[in-house]
């Protein structure tokens, strides 16, 4: 009787140690973002991210799954500014970042996930845009701007098949983008919603 149930817990603790070291699973993801920067006079823009990513799980619950992700972020302002004989309007903070997220997933049921992590950005491009008299002009500044981002994530995700899956995330920023804040802080936000594919 002894060696059965030690065979038993041998052969369970085999089937749970293969499902708990499963390989690693590599995919792209895409989707839509809702960022803003914080402060009084921005309000939210919309954007679009792309990326690769890898799946490893750690044990049957858990897994991490770092990304490298081009996003597209920014702010717009909310209201339009007079200046001397200038009109200003439709101004808006164009800022596209290569990050890379190191999400923690707990996964709550096989298909059902929740995530978090830290994120850490690269500032690629910055470009200033807005219609002043009528006229649009765009300007790049990204002198102005910190070149590393450093954010904390929080997310969920739910698989419909085993390749297929989508994923709502909030991003905020934790580090000041400005170089010259006079003061102030202006840290980014971002609200994603998106699909992941796997290979």
């Amino acid at each position: 009787m002894k060696k059965q149930l030690l065979s038993l817990c041998i052969a369970i603790g085999t089937m749970t140690f293969a499902q708990s070291t499963d390989g690693p699973k590599f995919g792209i993801k895409a989707g839509g973002n809702l960022s803003s920067i914080t402060g009084d006079d921005t309000k939210s823009k919309f954007g679009f991210y792309a990326g690769a990513l890898v799946n490893v799980p750690i044990s049957e619950a858990f897994s991490i799954q770092p990304e490298v992700v081009y996003s597209q972020q920014g702010a717009k302002a909310k209201d339009n500014y007079e200046m001397a004989t200038y009109t200003i309007k439709n101004m808006q903070q164009n800022l596209s970042y290569i990050n890379v997220p190191v999400m923690v997933q707990y996964n709550a049921t096989p298909e059902f996930y929740l995530e978090a992590g830290p994120e850490f950005g690269l500032l690629v491009n910055a470009q200033a845009k807005g219609d002043i008299n009528g006229q649009t002009y765009k300007a790049n500044n990204k002198d102005s701007l910190r070149t590393f981002n450093f954010g904390a994530g929080i997310g969920l995700g739910y698989r419909f098949t085993p390749n297929i899956g989508a994923n709502v995330r909030y991003i905020v920023g934790l580090t000041d983008t400005l170089k010259y804040g006079l003061g102030e802080t202006s840290r980014n936000t971002n609200f994603q919603l998106g699909l992941n594919y796997y290979f």
